[in-house]
């Protein structure tokens, strides 16, 4: 396996990372169902068809796919070996057929030649390439003449409701990290639409599509608890965290929980979030 993605790869590889996102795979899928539901919508699968699933992590919208396909096939790419290891295992469990999972880096992975795949489909899974010109010059080669490609990824984060709301109440108490690279690898990556024309067009795709799409989410995928915890041990919350006062990061804490709760139902806390639905053609 050649990974040029090497930071990416340690990371999603990591103990804490496999803990968060193996170990919270139901709570996690609950809070972005509203995106799953967006790329299924606008991807129009049909039986017979094969996917390619990017960054597919545990697998469900791997599994959704290959359900939606039958008796196509499903293949799902991944850095993170936790996170597939998890992803066989529901399958298995679901007792789905004609669904694989491979670890690799889609930038530099060696896909079946002649091109095998319809359709190719990813929930935020395209914004950590270390080149994405590359990555998504790799899969388009892996495409039929035509085939289709449909992902979801984030708007800049002043659009997502489900951000702003708790960083701005941490920085009651602690000071806000001065903003990473918008090109680096990370959630915001493909934050602006321009640039995401950019490289789908110099990496070889057509007839490209970036759709402003909004949702409000049930944070954290289950009660205020877990939208406090997942958003205290996210990339934002560590990045404002990591290293305060064990004092100021208590204060931090409850002032962030007080301003989910005012945002709380029943079941969980709701706020917006903002997407673009992308779509191209090999």
């Amino acid at each position: 396996m050649t990974i040029a993605n090497k930071d990416q790869a340690e990371h999603w590889n990591s103990s804490e990372q496999a803990s968060r996102w193996v170990g919270h795979q139901d709570q996690h899928d609950r809070m972005l169902a509203p995106f799953a539901a967006m790329i299924f919508g606008a991807a129009a699968l049909s039986p017979g068809e094969r996917v390619l699933d990017v960054g597919c992590g545990c697998g469900t919208t791997t599994l959704e796919a290959a359900r939606a396909v039958a008796p196509g096939t499903a293949v799902g790419i991944d850095l993170s070996a936790p996170m597939l290891e998890r992803a066989r295992h529901n399958a298995t469990r679901s007792a789905v057929a004609s669904i694989t999972f491979e670890q690799g880096d889609a930038q530099t992975h060696a896909f079946a030649i002649p091109p095998a795949f319809d359709a190719v489909i990813s929930r935020f899974g395209v914004m950590f390439f270390a080149d994405p010109g590359a990555a998504f010059a790799n899969v388009r080669k892996a495409t039929r003449p035509d085939g289709r490609l449909t992902f979801v990824c984030w708007q800049p984060l002043t659009a997502n409701e489900w951000l702003t709301v708790p960083r701005s109440a941490l920085a009651e108490h602690l000071p806000i990290p001065e903003p990473a690279d918008p090109a680096a690898p990370g959630m915001f990556a493909l934050a602006e639409p321009g640039r995401i024309r950019s490289i789908l067009t110099g990496s070889g795709w057509h007839d490209i599509s970036v759709t402003p799409e909004r949702a409000q989410v049930l944070v954290g995928g289950g009660a205020l608890d877990d939208a406090v915890t997942f958003l205290r041990t996210g990339p934002m919350g560590r990045s404002i965290l990591d290293g305060a006062e064990a004092g100021a990061q208590a204060r931090a804490v409850g002032a962030m929980r007080a301003a989910l709760a005012r945002h709380a139902r029943e079941d969980g806390v709701y706020l917006g979030a903002a997407v673009w639905l992308v779509q191209a053609r090999a």
